[in-house]
């Protein structure tokens, strides 16, 4: 019995082999670090969309690096705020909390969102284990008190907490059985009561306990953009000094301007690359980790610590 060869499968087989090849360089810098990936709830409003995402988490798990994945549900808390009857209001793109939406942060980002993802990494076969800020005083918080915000004058943010410190030991003994952490932002002040806090916030505060190597914050946008809602406008990279001049020229507004403030914190504590990359692009957090051109917008302290090739991405 003959057989032919399919040379056009011969062909695309060399071209994974290329591909392959092409990412051992940065398994050597990766292998055993630590990252840490922020997923806002909308990129978990349905399975499909969390399915990919956890995908590409499960190949970096694979490969050696230590992923702890924090995740958000403000969409998801919103509809359950409303749904019991309370309102949704948010100041200067951080969300007020008050009784009925503490409540419903709690129905939702300890109980069914992280279940959820637990189920579907059980489903792929992905250690997981779920964790709250609140568990084992991972994350220590104390309310926030009124705060003068321009334009909308003394503001009280309800049951909203500032982080006070992190117990990275906590994700350590996670880590070091295997496990993918994964964490719901909320938290607890020294007297048990529960706080909610902003997720990128957590996930900076987490990435600098743990001396994390990378810090992936995934939004709605295709990254930092000059111009808001174009695509087109996507900044390759920035350093501190650059995200300050976008948000002095009114660059970043809503949602970024939080997710800004957390990122320099999280460069200021020795996170050496911070990225901004889209949580619907197909393969977005693969295409940033082994790349060189990427998929977002990489932030780092100033771009002089930038090699050739990463200053080369855009020019």
């Amino acid at each position: 019995m003959l057989r032919h060869v399919d040379h056009s499968d011969r062909s695309d087989r060399r071209q994974e082999i290329t591909a392959l090849r092409r990412t051992v360089p940065y398994l050597r810098l990766w292998k055993g670090k630590v990252f840490v990936v922020k997923a806002g709830g909308a990129a978990l409003d349905d399975e499909p969309s969390a399915l990919a995402m956890l995908e590409q988490v499960e190949i970096l798990h694979q490969l050696g690096i230590r992923v702890v994945l924090v995740h958000g549900g403000g969409p998801q808390a919103s509809a359950v705020a409303e749904a019991l009857g309370g309102t949704v209001r948010f100041v200067a793109g951080r969300r007020v909390t008050d009784d009925s939406a503490l409540e419903a942060a709690s129905m939702v980002l300890n109980g069914s969102l992280n279940t959820r993802l637990l189920a579907l990494c059980r489903r792929m076969g992905l250690p997981a284990v779920g964790l709250s800020g609140v568990d084992g005083g991972l994350v220590r918080a104390r309310r926030r008190p009124p705060v003068e915000v321009p334009g909308e004058g003394l503001v009280d943010y309800g049951h909203v907490g500032d982080i006070v410190g992190v117990d990275p030991d906590v994700l350590y003994a996670q880590l070091s059985a295997g496990l993918l952490p994964i964490v719901s932002p909320l938290a607890a002040d020294e007297r048990g009561n529960l706080l909610n806090v902003n997720a990128d916030t957590v996930a900076a505060a987490i990435a600098v306990g743990l001396g994390a190597e990378k810090l992936i914050l995934l939004t709605g946008a295709p990254g930092v953009l000059e111009r808001e809602g174009d695509p087109a406008s996507r900044i390759s990279y920035t350093d501190l000094a650059g995200l300050a001049d976008l948000e002095a020229r009114g660059c970043l507004s809503g949602g970024m301007k939080p997710k800004a403030t957390a990122i320099a914190a999280a460069i200021r504590g020795g996170v050496k690359r911070v990225h901004v990359i889209s949580q619907t692009a197909p393969d977005s957090l693969l295409l940033e980790v082994f790349t060189n051109e990427g998929s977002g917008t990489m932030i780092v302290e100033h771009t002089g610590v930038l090699s050739p090739a990463e200053l080369s991405v855009g020019a």
